[in-house]
């Protein structure tokens, strides 16, 4: 949810942490602060609002130093404060937190009854006067650190230094995202690599309960207290490009880079006449004896699973179940043998995601075997190395809040998958695999035609600025859309939302149509249209504004109050990815016409590492 940056040099740190905490902005925060430790004084400023406040309160203040810091702060416990803002102090330590510590009350009664005080409503405090405590016994910076960890309970990654050591930086990762940045004569923290690449290009990408301790020339890093070494990576400068481009807005720069991005995962996997002989490879013998599949994901990865479940049972035969991973997780679900869990996450990091994975795993065995499978964007992430097998979509880094590309490209590697489980249990026709290889090769250029809709949608748009409620409709495999665009309409143009299957209209939301609610439908050439078209007439007949992104061959009229907008025509099987592009438009233009931050909305984070 929100970032650490730190990081001991030669250099002064100031900028260095200040521009970390710019490229970690796009995950959502509410206040910023950092700490410099700078000749045995601890330095600590903090500001409510966006870094460029912190970052003028720096240099008003002209701090320096060559070990320190950094944090944006995404509201848990308590309101937006500088009070609350990190980094948290207890004498001469200084602490970044992001998680949260399940028993921190427990913990803060017991410290209060020792004298501790305590000046903020956080959990986070709780672990600089944990540290304190602990050093006061051994003054010792890394064993005062390994000693209060088994006290934590809860997911979290943690920064902490102290003016008493100048020279050291302690790190802990226990199911939070924290990764070390090496340089030459210098090592940095954060919560994700994006923010340290101004500095660094190699990585060490840290395991659960690591605890690291780093100087400016050594770095040691301890699993239950016993040295281990971990792999540096090297990153390549053109997958981590997250420059705005000359767009005005990333996610409209995102939207625009989808017929690449899909291109590159369509790679991945299919040839011209095919799967490539390579993908998946592993999956082979694994995938063989799968009886059916379990997909769990949360927000957006949930409606492209849902995608998926049209996908497999239709084309596979294959019984597919799609859950929230939040929801999942806590209800003792029944965990059937050879089963393919799929778990969907754009950072391969969300919380409820990789617990419920780690929950199905440990009731995996021999006699009731469950192969794993992990689709994400970050290679070097927690799910992909929990897994057995994974599907990396290639849609480079994605700044933007509300998912675009990311989206579509799991759209497009589920396919891929759908493909590999219809070939390897021979559930496929060679003309079926034919015509999918040629539907999927065409996507990108399908694509291309529809941001060249990009005008006609934006005039669509100046409709929705006035409206406080909105409506979307899709039947079948359009459903999942449906929702999709409700939820990126609201997220960041913060106009109330739903998306329904259209049959369902008659069970409830037709109450709610009248001339001010308007009501988007998607209408591709398939199965479903003629349904469709007759759940159109139900919102006419009550004064429903229709705004209709329909297939040229649909046969759908534009009139006094129906709106259409001709979608390039698409195979149906993949119509979903193709229109999934307009309600993406719709919404961004919506929240530009509203004067909204589009790309950081309120309230919301990119990377949702807590429960």
């Amino acid at each position: 949810m929100c970032g650490i940056v730190g990081g001991i040099a030669e250099r002064n740190l100031a900028n260095v942490l200040v521009e970390g905490l710019k490229r970690l902005e796009y995950r959502g925060y509410d206040s910023a602060g950092l700490a410099l430790v700078d000749r045995g004084q601890l330095l600590r400023e903090r500001q409510v609002g966006k870094v460029a406040i912190l970052e003028e309160a720096v240099k008003a203040e002209n701090l320096h130093g060559h070990l320190g810091i950094a944090h944006t702060r995404w509201a848990t416990h308590g309101v937006p404060s500088v009070a609350n803002a990190h980094p948290h102090m207890s004498g001469h330590i200084a602490v970044v937190h992001n998680g949260i510590i399940e028993n921190y009350q427990a913990l803060k009664e017991e410290l209060q009854s020792q004298g501790y005080q305590f000046h903020s409503q956080t959990d986070t405090e709780v672990v600089a006067h944990l540290v304190h405590r602990a050093y006061e016994q051994t003054p010792n910076l890394l064993q005062a650190v390994q000693s209060i960890v088994p006290l934590l309970h809860g997911a979290y990654a943690l920064g902490i230094v102290s003016s008493h050591h100048e020279n050291e930086l302690i790190a802990v990762r226990a199911g939070s995202p924290l990764v070390i940045g090496v340089g030459i004569g210098e090592y940095f923290i954060s919560s994700d690599q994006l923010a340290l690449l101004p500095v660094t290009n190699r990585f060490i990408y840290l395991e659960e309960r690591d605890v690291v301790r780093l100087t400016r020339d050594s770095l040691e890093i301890f699993q239950k207290g016993v040295p281990v070494i971990r792999e540096s990576h090297e990153l390549d400068a053109v997958l981590t490009n997250s420059d705005k481009g000359g767009f005005k807005h990333y996610m409209l720069k995102e939207i625009y880079e989808q017929p690449d991005a899909i291109a590159r995962t369509l790679n991945l996997g299919l040839s011209e006449h095919g799967l490539k002989d390579d993908f998946l490879a592993k999956g082979d013998t694994l995938l063989k004896d799968i009886q059916q599949v379990q997909i769990l994901a949360c927000g957006t990865s949930y409606h492209a699973g849902m995608v998926a479940k049209y996908w497999l049972e239709q084309l596979t035969r294959i019984p597919c179940q799609v859950e929230i991973a939040s929801e999942y997780r806590y209800r003792d679900p029944v965990v059937i043998p050879n089963t393919l869990l799929v778990c969907i996450s754009q950072s391969g990091e969300t919380a409820d995601t990789l617990a419920a994975l780690r929950d199905v795993k440990a009731q995996s065995s021999d006699s009731r075997p469950v192969v794993t499978l992990a689709l994400c964007n970050v290679p070097t992430s927690s799910l992909v190395r929990e897994t057995h097998l994974n599907i990396l979509t290639q849609a480079g880094p994605e700044i933007g809040v509300a998912s675009t590309k990311a989206f579509t490209t799991q759209l497009a590697a589920l396919m891929l998958l759908v493909m590999k489980l219809g070939q390897v249990q021979q559930r496929l026709t060679a003309g079926q695999q034919q015509q999918l290889t040629q539907d999927l090769h065409q996507l990108p250029g399908i694509l291309n035609a529809s941001l060249g809709l990009d005008q006609a949608i934006e005039r669509m748009s100046h409709a929705f600025v006035e409206k406080r409620h909105a409506l979307f409709l899709g039947r079948g495999i359009e459903f999942p859309i449906a929702l999709e665009g409700a939820l990126k309409l609201k997220e960041i143009s913060y106009i109330h939302a739903e998306g329904y299957a259209a049959g369902e209209l008659k069970h409830g939301p037709l109450a709610l149509v009248d001339k001010d609610m308007p009501i988007v439908i998607l209408a591709p050439q398939d199965d479903w249209l003629e349904k469709l078209k007759s759940n159109m007439q139900e919102v006419q007949a009550r004064g429903g504004e229709l705004f209709v992104f329909a297939a040229s061959s649909a046969g759908i009229q534009p009139s006094e109050r129906v709106h259409v907008i001709d979608i390039p025509p698409v195979s149906g099987i993949v119509a979903p990815i193709v229109y999934s592009v307009p309600v993406q438009l719709l919404s961004y233009h919506v929240a530009v016409l509203r004067g909204t931050d589009v790309d950081q909305p309120r309230n919301l984070a990119k990377s949702v590492t807590v429960e």
